[in-house]
């Protein structure tokens, strides 16, 4: 599968989303009779996507808002959320700060030492979203997990994600605690979902400790700029099509299935229905949320990376707003690029190709088309609207 890249020195070549199409089969399916149920733990979701856990995406409102539409949207609990009694103050400075402050303000208002996360407002966040009755789902780094875990727990939390520029069983650190991955799986009494990988071994190993699903995806947020700063990331649909083979390697010898979560990367429905075909059980999505009226950026997205002290690996970038949640996530679309009604756009996919349930959508044909996004767009491409923004 390597090619020579120079003497002594092979490397794999692998894709992304822009680089494959889907090929419909033998059967179509009425869009309106396919299910795209994603099972995590005890709980059943109708819409098969989480709003990623960041600032400018994801406040109460909103994952209230998106779990009575079915999905699920991920509080970031090491956030603005929980360091200010009032959040909404510090999210208009974020949205009225120049290009040119904006990293170094939000490194400030991030900064841990003046304006730390309360465990008071941990508890009342989760609160807060269980009251309307929909399920509280929340996420930190690996250092903050015991301590944020236990808060949760008591607050009512319905399930805990351990999320980290890469996360391995096995991490090397002398200046602070170190998580035991396994330990804590095991003792946990809600699901613990942990990201992001984009390896098989490293899928594989995190389902061996205990993980109750896995986030893919290093590096392709629309705000997170990882690959440039760090150079490191392996394009989503290879990744995702490894970690959903660990899945399944996983699943046959042990009897345990383990969802596996494509995070980030992708903006339209289109990039969503292939990521379910590379093996994905649900997507996470920031970007395309962020686009929604209720989301707490006021147009703006950044990448939790962002506000690192010393190498901030996001940027704070302008999405605009585009319409309503219920638009973006249900329809109807009221644009033209395939950036609303995500739902509708992969059961009309699923239909397309012949796929009953999330399941079989693993089963479709994919293949290399680099010139699937340009081939007869040319009017699109110079007018700059549908395939050509």
């Amino acid at each position: 599968m390597a090619e020579w890249i120079g003497i002594g020195r092979r490397a794999r070549r692998c894709y992304g989303f822009d680089e494959v199409a889907l090929v419909p089969g033998m059967v179509t399916v009425n869009p309106n009779e396919v299910d795209t149920t994603f099972v995590l733990g005890k709980y059943k979701f109708s819409v098969p996507i989480l709003a990623a856990s960041m600032d400018g995406v994801v406040d109460v409102k909103f994952a209230i808002a998106m779990g009575k539409l079915g999905g699920i949207a991920v509080l970031n609990l090491d956030g603005i959320q929980t360091r200010y009694d009032d959040p909404d103050e510090i999210l208009d400075q974020i949205a009225k700060a120049t290009p040119e402050e904006a990293t170094k303000l939000v490194q400030s208002l991030y900064d841990g030492k003046n304006f730390p996360v309360k465990d008071k407002l941990i508890a009342k966040r989760i609160e807060q979203i269980k009251k309307a009755k929909v399920p509280a789902i929340v996420s930190c780094i690996p250092q903050n997990a015991e301590r944020f875990y236990k808060v949760a727990l008591e607050a009512g939390v319905d399930a805990f994600i351990v999320q980290s520029t890469v996360a391995t069983v096995r991490h090397i650190a002398t200046e602070y605690k170190i998580l035991d991955l396994e330990k804590f799986c095991t003792a946990a009494k809600v699901p613990i979902i942990i990201g992001n990988v984009v390896t098989y071994d490293m899928a594989l190993e995190l389902m061996e400790v205990g993980a109750s699903a896995i986030l893919v995806g290093i590096g392709p947020g629309a705000a997170c700029t990882s690959r440039g700063v760090l150079g490191i990331g392996v394009p989503q649909i290879t990744a995702t099509v490894d970690c959903s083979s660990a899945r399944d390697y996983y699943f046959k010898r042990r009897g345990r299935y383990v969802p596996i979560i494509t995070d980030g990367g992708m903006r339209i429905g289109g990039e969503i229905c292939k990521a379910f075909a590379a093996g994905s059980d649900a997507v996470m999505v920031g970007s395309a949320f962020a686009k929604a009226q209720e989301a707490p950026g006021r147009g703006y997205h950044w990448g939790m990376a962002t506000s690192h002290a010393n190498l901030p690996r996001g940027t704070r970038i302008r999405v605009g707003l585009s319409g309503t949640l219920k638009e973006i996530l249900l329809g109807p679309a009221k644009v033209d690029d395939g950036s609303q009604n995500l739902v509708g756009a992969l059961k009309t996919s699923m239909g397309s190709l012949g796929a009953r349930n999330i399941s079989e959508m693993h089963d479709v044909e994919m293949i290399l088309a680099p010139s699937i996004q340009t081939e007869g767009k040319v009017f699109q491409i110079g007018q700059r609207v549908g395939m050509g923004k």
